[in-house]
């Protein structure tokens, strides 16, 4: 039986080296179209990538799938039972006392960290959060504070705007000023040449009054001069004689 396991166990030996040759020349292609690429695509960031599934706590998950192709779900766990069975039937693995000695202290180590991780943990994640939360705090102060100036400076912004706007105001009410006094100086040059024009109209007028009322004067002199005292007395008779004529009418 141990023949047989050992001759399963060296078909399954050439099948994993004969994988592995296929994953090596697998990676070195990709190795080789990665290094064909323009170096636009390698200069990229490089981006965290999560790790791979594994199974019992070591072994990879692809090292099951791998099996999964030739021999089905049960390849791996034979190909590992075999393989121990062969190690210690020919023993090139002894079970000397560090054996044993390994397998207490990893149940022991098992029974710990099932136990006592997750309080460990949580007591370290707890270490963790705190610290984090320190640097947060600061943070969110600094942020608070940035806030805060940012605030005031679209407030002092605001405040700039409105300073424009009563600048604008007072512009304007100068200008009004301006105008009101510029109509007031003009209102007033308007009167003073109103007032000029008027007195030469009056003191043409007056002239005017004084030259007819010399000039009639002077003529009423010389026309009286000019008659005689029998001049006189024949007009008073006419008149007479005239004012008669209208009685008896």
């Amino acid at each position: 039986m141990l023949s047989r396991a050992a001759i399963l166990s060296g078909q399954n030996s050439r099948a994993l080296m004969a994988l592995c040759r296929a994953t090596g020349t697998s990676a070195t292609s990709n190795a080789a179209a990665v290094a064909d690429t323009p170096a636009s695509s390698t200069a990229l960031r490089p981006q965290r990538q999560e790790p791979g599934k594994v199974r019992f706590g070591f072994v990879p998950e692809e090292w099951f799938q791998a099996f999964y192709n030739k021999t089905g779900v049960t390849g791996p766990y034979a190909f590992a039972f075999t393989l121990s069975t062969y190690l210690v039937s020919k023993e090139i693995y002894v079970l000397e006392h560090e054996f044993y000695s390994g397998l207490s202290i990893l149940i022991m180590w098992t029974y710990g960290i099932k136990k006592l991780g997750p309080k460990v943990a949580a007591f370290l994640d707890k270490d963790i959060d705190n610290y984090e939360k320190e640097w947060n705090s600061g943070r969110e102060n600094e942020k608070e504070v940035l806030q805060s100036q940012i605030a005031n400076e679209e407030k002092l912004q605001w405040s700039i705007e409105g300073q424009n706007l009563l600048l604008a105001a007072k512009r304007e009410n100068v200008g009004l000023q301006l105008e009101a006094n510029y109509r007031e100086r003009l209102h007033t040059a308007y009167q003073a040449v109103k007032n000029r024009l008027e007195y030469q109209v009056e003191k043409t007028n007056a002239e005017r009054r004084i030259a007819q009322k010399n000039l009639i004067e002077y003529v009423v002199a010389r026309v009286k001069a000019s008659i005689t005292p029998d001049q006189e007395k024949q007009n008073i008779n006419k008149c007479i004689s005239d004012l008669a004529l209208l009685a008896k009418a």
